[in-house]
């Protein structure tokens, strides 16, 4: 940990994730809570989530050539810049009390497409810098300060939300942006990119389509005959889906079932962020002990299980009531602790889960691939959140939440299942030497 934490480079990331993510986070909240209480309708939450598919499948098919080609830094620092210009535009309108939900719609979109090339740089830009024998510790800082930082700013959310309203939520957002930006902006100097010594099949001086094609062929020709990267890569996929598609579901809860208000919301939120932090403390232990395959495989059990479970938190609450002697007024105080409970193992489960996907694939992915076979997995998880975000939404407003926690359930303990084949590697190695070209 140490290690990592003396280099600069990772350091400046790893707090520009952080801060990204409150920032993230909260505008994620403030607007899923904002629509929940001016239509009351899951379907009109589905209706965010769905069209946050819309960018990644335009983009997610050609963007990982660009992600293995250019500085990975420049591009994290173009795109949060162009994301900071869209919200900060909408924070003005909420502020001015002029905002409407299509311009939200739209946000959120544009939002999405800067994140759908964000996160698979930015995941390259921490293999690239990472030693081989840190790569758990690495992926460890990274998915708890997303995490983290994402669900915990969703308490803040819930805590604030009644003084500063949407609008200053937005701006708040913006600022951390800025602060992002600052930090990427000293990891370090010039254009570096990461190139591979073998030559490529297509001349330098071909037409520059011919190379795109070329390299984006190679990198599908990577996975046919990798079985275990595209087990690893099919449970990320699963993963993303199911993660991205939750939030249709989490307001929804607390405003039907435990009837806890925006600051309820705000404790399911900030339970998940919490259970992600702490996840920091044991995960490179587990990882150590059961290794990166078992760890997948128990992270996605503890979701799924938990995700069956905290709908009845009424429920369970009533049993633990009795068992208490509560009063019956106490009772959904009660169900709001239990669904916090259950929400920390998830947040926790999804911190442990998520790092050792990412590590999984940093350990058998060649750094020259890792944007396009990450792009590849995620168009996957983007088309499975496109449908999955439809059926939740559906079940959630006209069969029942129950149903719809379900749904998501079983994508999560889909992605228990699908390392059950994929053997854990002998030994982490890179099939192909690298280097590095600074310009």
């Amino acid at each position: 940990m140490r290690e990592i934490l003396r280099q600069r480079g990772l350091r400046l990331i790893f707090i520009a994730n952080l801060v990204s993510m409150l920032g993230s986070g909260m505008n994620s909240a403030a607007v899923v809570w904002y629509i929940l209480q001016a239509t009351h309708s899951e379907m009109a939450l589905g209706t965010i989530f769905i069209l946050q598919t819309i960018p990644a499948l335009l983009m997610l098919p050609f963007t990982g050539v660009i992600i293995d080609r250019e500085d990975r830094r420049h591009l994290v620092m173009i795109l949060d810049g162009s994301r900071a210009v869209v919200i900060f535009t909408i924070a003005l309108l909420a502020l001015a009390g002029r905002v409407h939900l299509w311009e939200l719609y739209l946000m959120n979109t544009l939002v999405a497409a800067g994140f759908w090339m964000f996160w698979p740089s930015v995941t390259a830009l921490i293999q690239e810098l990472t030693p081989e024998s840190q790569y758990v510790t690495s992926s460890n800082f990274l998915m708890a300060g997303v995490q983290g930082g994402f669900l915990i700013s969703g308490a803040i959310v819930g805590f604030v939300y009644n003084h500063i309203h949407l609008g200053g939520v937005l701006l708040l957002d913006f600022t951390t942006y800025l602060i992002s930006i600052s930090c990427y902006l000293f990891v370090r100097k010039g254009r570096v990119t990461v190139a591979r010594h073998a030559e490529s099949p297509v001349p330098r001086n071909a037409h520059p389509l011919d190379r795109y094609l070329s390299e984006l062929k190679e990198g599908f020709g990577y996975l046919k005959h990798r079985p275990a990267v595209t087990l690893v890569g099919i449970g990320m996929a699963l993963f993303m889906g199911a993660m991205l598609t939750q939030g249709i579901i989490t307001a929804p809860l607390d405003d039907r079932i435990l009837h806890g208000g925006a600051v309820g919301y705000g404790w399911l939120n900030g339970a998940w962020g919490v259970g992600a932090f702490v996840s920091t403390l044991y995960t490179p232990m587990v990882i150590g002990w059961l290794g990166t395959r078992a760890s997948i495989r128990l992270g996605m059990f503890v979701l799924g299980g938990c995700m069956i479970l905290v709908p009845h938190s009424v429920f369970l609450s009533g049993a633990m009531g009795i068992l208490l002697h509560s009063a019956a007024k106490y009772l959904l105080d009660i169900a709001l602790a239990v669904a916090a409970l259950l929400f920390f193992f998830m947040g926790s489960a999804r911190g442990m889960g998520g790092t050792a996907l990412n590590t999984s694939l940093m350990e058998l992915v060649p750094k020259h691939f890792m944007g396009r076979v990450q792009n590849t997995f995620y168009f996957m998880g983007t088309l499975l959140q496109l449908v999955l975000a439809y059926a939740v939404a559906f079940a959630a407003h006209h069969i029942g939440l129950s149903t719809a926690y379900v749904l998501i359930a079983i994508v999560y303990l889909g992605a228990c299942a699908s390392t059950l084949l994929s053997a854990e590697p002998a030994s982490v190695g890179m099939e192909i030497r690298e280097e590095t070209t600074v310009v």
